[in-house]
């Protein structure tokens, strides 16, 4: 079942040449694999958000304290 959206641009696409129509379609094929890993991309953040929060919470918490210490880069 189409969405009238779907419906308009494939009305849209039938108007142009069969080659144009095959470029339209792998720049859709891009642009929705794109949107898929973005979507992905959304939900890793939002499923260790809290996670997040808390190890910043932890961080704060322990420069408060006195135990934090600056970041020596040459031991990584």
């Amino acid at each position: 079942m189409s969405s009238p959206a779907i419906t308009t641009m494939i009305k849209m696409m039938e108007s142009l040449p069969e080659r144009v129509q095959d470029q339209v379609v792998e720049h859709l094929r891009e642009y929705l694999a794109d949107l898929r890993d973005e979507l992905r991309w959304d939900r890793a953040f939002q499923d260790t958000q809290t996670q997040l929060m808390a190890a910043a919470r932890r961080a704060k918490q322990e420069k408060a304290q006195g135990q934090a210490r600056p970041l020596d880069t040459n031991q990584l």
